[in-house]
């Protein structure tokens, strides 16, 4: 009769890791190719743009915490910056601005007690904080003015709007990661 206690054998740290870096690789690559995908497109409103790596941002956050969706985002700022031709370009600062600005506030968010925000409130979170660090940026390197700053409110009605609709996005993802799980057609237990 076999024993209701035997231990499952545990995998290898190794691959625990090879499993971990592969998730990353594919997390930054896949936000890449939507930043990209972005920059491609002409925006429907000027100097507002949907946001849509941020999608991968907020999965990453709520599947693996809040390193792994750091890691991601600073990748993903980094090699589209160097892809587009813009590293140390006015835009990769704005960029790196409102990225670290959306980090620090997911930060913030995921130590908040209880189970979190949440997909579409940590999206809303980091959407309105990546407008604030962009205007601090542009106000810090660019454009001294207090003028700058008329422009929060419209901004950051924007970004709440696109950050709940990309919040919603990350939500489906995350369900879906989490259903194929279960199921054992995904990479259940990977952890970052």
């Amino acid at each position: 009769m076999p024993s209701t206690t035997e231990t499952v054998p545990r995998e290898p740290a190794a691959l625990t890791r090879l499993r971990r870096d592969t998730n990353l690789a594919w997390l930054a690559a896949f936000a890449v190719a939507l930043h990209l995908l972005e920059a491609a497109l002409p925006p429907v409103i000027p100097g507002i743009k949907p946001g849509l790596a941020n999608v991968i941002t907020v999965a990453a956050l709520c599947l693996w915490g809040w390193r792994t969706a750091a890691v991601v985002t600073l990748l993903r700022v980094l090699v589209a910056a160097i892809l587009l031709g813009t590293l140390l370009s006015p835009a990769f600062w704005l960029s790196l601005g409102g990225a670290v600005a959306a980090l620090a506030m997911l930060g913030v968010g995921s130590a908040l007690p209880g189970r979190g925000l949440g997909p579409v409130g940590y999206s809303v979170l980091a959407a309105v904080a990546h407008i604030g660090g962009q205007l601090l940026v542009a106000y810090a390197l660019f454009v001294q003015h207090a003028g700058l700053f008329v422009l929060a409110p419209v901004l950051s009605l924007a970004a709440a709007t696109t950050g709940t609709l990309n919040g919603l996005a990350a939500y489906l993802l995350v369900r879906e990661w989490h259903t194929e799980a279960a199921h054992g057609d995904g990479p259940a237990g990977d952890q970052t």
